[in-house]
């Protein structure tokens, strides 16, 4: 058998097998693959860290060009600061008046004196629509009056009495329900003065009017309750009872509830009178 001298020889042996070159030296061979894979391992190791130095140059770099510093602890340092507000602004400060809103006018003054009581004068405006209600009572409106002179619309000494203190006129209506009918006046005078001396003064009372369904009541004698009040320059009465003629007695509840109803119908109709002028007025301009 031949030596093995110098580098390995390959013939045209299948799948590697050596040819007639002889047997190779494996040992050789060996050194020789694992100084290839050590040569290998340096490259790739040599171009991580290549790879490594350029990411930071990058980096270094960009904290540079920002003018920033790196912040290992990544807190909040080394964010920009808030822009600063200016001291002083052209905007005014908002200023608030030391003098109270004068109180707003009151209703009754606007129905104390003919001066500021200018809003017409009318049944309707007093005593409008066919029936009047409060609260689970309906009462139904009879016959109405508007007269100048007051003292036929009374009974008794009452007449003279609106005359010498100066009744413009009265206004009367009557209302009815379950055989119980009243009839409500209202005397207008030119001040409060004069409808508060009528009241001290009153004597007799108001005549029923009768009509529109309702039969002639409260005449002849009969007993009916009466009763007089006042607020601003009108003076209002009533007069009530049995449309059958019947005397009217303390116990007859029905009756004064009727009465009652409408004196404090009346009432409202002419405080009301008073807030509308008194709105009115705060609404215009003044003259």
């Amino acid at each position: 058998m031949s030596s093995w001298q110098g580098g390995p020889s390959w013939g045209p042996g299948d799948n590697g097998t050596p040819g007639d070159g002889g047997t190779p030296d494996w040992a050789a061979l060996a050194e020789e693959s694992a100084a290839r894979t050590r040569r290998k391992r340096w490259l790739m190791i040599g171009g991580g860290i290549l790879a490594t130095g350029l990411v930071g140059a990058i980096v270094a770099t960009a904290v540079v060009t920002t003018g920033g510093t790196s912040d290992p602890t990544g807190s909040a340092s080394g964010l920009p600061a808030p822009a600063d507000l200016p001291e002083d602004t052209s905007a005014p400060e908002p200023s608030f008046s030391s003098v109270a809103p004068p109180p707003p006018p009151d209703p009754k003054e606007y129905i104390s004196s003919a001066a500021k009581d200018k809003a017409p004068i009318t049944v309707d405006g007093f005593f409008p629509g066919k029936k009047l209600a409060m609260g689970d009572r309906v009462h139904l409106k009879g016959a109405v009056n508007r007269t100048t002179a007051c003292a036929t619309g009374t009974q008794g000494a009452l007449g003279a009495v609106l005359t010498k203190n100066g009744c413009e006129q009265l206004i009367r209506a009557t209302y009815s329900k379950d055989g119980v009918a009243v009839t409500v006046g209202i005397a207008v005078f030119a001040t409060e003065a004069r409808a508060k001396k009528t009241v001290d003064e009153a004597s007799g009372g108001l005549a029923s009017l009768s009509g529109a369904g309702v039969p002639t009541f409260c005449r002849g004698g009969t007993v009916c309750r009466r009763t007089t009040n006042s607020y601003g320059r009108y003076a209002y009465f009533t007069v009530g009872g049995f449309t059958d003629g019947t005397r009217v007695t303390l116990q007859d509840k029905d009756v004064f509830a009727v009465g009652d109803d409408l004196t404090n119908f009346v009432f409202r109709q002419i405080h009301q009178r008073g807030r509308v002028q008194a709105s009115q007025a705060v609404a215009e301009p003044a003259q």
